[in-house]
């Protein structure tokens, strides 16, 4: 990890697993190793355990907060991402890191695409999961190509979504390593215009270069960001492939609605702010989205390509999550974007901190909006 992207009072510690050597952040005075019950950050997509920084330091000490670097981001191994198995590779991963640091149970927090693999790590090994905070998540049925409140796929093959979704001059810049924001695709650009919501905050000119500097830390091309793709006939004219990221998040390979099922379910928070932009029924990379809007030509209309109601998605499988037994509470943050631990940090760790010692009781599918009171608990 370049010294540049840590934050005073926080270590990068090097865990080598039985999968891959990982990379976690946690406060000075923090003993990744030193088993029992922790709380684990895991960052979304073209981003790093970097943006988790402030809610390390935030965090007492005896809540032994840890944030993971996934595979081909920031400090740990970039071994490739094999997208037959959605976001297995990285969930598996996360169950490596926990058997190599002797963690029992871990509350699990996941931020956009890092919220997919939490639920899938939920799927795989609900015995280690004490709860769990979804932030701004991707849909349970992923990104893109899906329809109605149950995810339906528009195309079996998942056409619209996958590594062809990418914006080609994004990813160019990541490749570059782009510090600068002199095109509206640049990292800092897309930063400062959908990872949080725009003019909602300035950001500490400091944090934003440890933003910039995380994101660059993705690695590119067919086996990492965006993946590989499949042309087809089709609108818009893409499929997913089998390799890197995006194709994870393709509805062919990432269904984690099952969760309802489970018969043991922790614990729910979903934070989420109302200005989303990239997590949104509206979303502006969504391809069907942005066709509806004319940014992609051809698109064939509603009737046959509708956007993906991705916070729609979201609510009905927690909804049935609770009535299945489940317990979760949703906190809405207004003007807030996809971030929300960014740009509202101390309402955002209140939020996690009256989880982890009050977590739902009675299940609740009314949004809660934190007011001033709450920022003094």
């Amino acid at each position: 990890m370049p010294a540049d992207l840590l934050l005073p009072g926080v270590t990068a510690t090097s865990v080598p697993t039985a999968r891959l050597t990982q990379q976690v952040l946690h406060a000075d005075d923090v003993d990744p190793s030193g088993g029992g019950e922790a709380v684990l950050f895991v960052h979304g997509n073209v981003s790093s355990a970097a943006f988790w920084q402030p809610q390390l330091l935030a965090l007492d000490p005896r809540w032994r907060a840890l944030a993971v670097d996934l595979r081909g981001y920031g400090g740990t191994d970039p071994l490739p991402v094999d997208a037959r198995r959605g976001v297995r590779d990285w969930a598996d991963d996360l169950g490596a890191l926990l058997d190599a640091l002797g963690l029992e149970r871990v509350h699990l927090v996941g931020w956009s695409m890092g919220a997919g693999v939490v639920l899938q790590h939920l799927l795989d090994a609900p015995q280690r999961v004490a709860s769990v905070v979804l932030v701004a998540p991707v849909s349970p049925y992923g990104f893109g190509g899906t329809v109605g409140h149950d995810g339906q796929p528009v195309h079996a093959d998942g056409t619209g979504s996958g590594g062809g979704a990418a914006n080609p001059d994004f990813v160019a810049a990541l490749a570059a390593g782009d510090t600068s924001a002199d095109a509206p695709t640049s990292p800092r650009s897309i930063l400062r215009a959908f990872y949080v919501a725009p003019g909602s905050l300035p950001l500490d000119p400091v944090l934003e270069d440890v933003f910039v500097a995380s994101m660059l830390t993705t690695r590119t091309g067919p086996d990492h960001y965006p993946g590989d793709a499949t042309a087809v006939e089709a609108w818009p004219g893409t499929a997913p492939g089998e390799r890197g990221v995006l194709n994870t998040m393709a509805p062919t390979v990432l269904d984690v609605s099952s969760i309802v099922d489970l018969p043991v379910k922790p614990p729910v928070l979903w934070v989420r702010g109302d200005a989303d932009q990239i997590v949104s029924d509206t979303s502006a990379f969504d391809l069907a989205f942005l066709g509806s809007v004319g940014a992609v030509p051809g698109w064939p209309g509603d009737a046959e390509f509708p956007p993906q109601p991705m916070v729609t998605q979201t609510r009905a499988v927690l909804d049935r999550y609770a009535a299945s037994g489940g317990r979760y509470r949703e906190v809405l943050l207004p003007g807030v974007g996809h971030s929300p631990h960014v740009e509202r940090p101390q309402e955002f760790t209140v939020a996690l901190l009256e989880h982890l010692t009050h977590p739902a009781l009675p299940p609740s599918n009314t949004p809660e909006t934190p007011g001033p009171d709450d920022l003094l608990a």
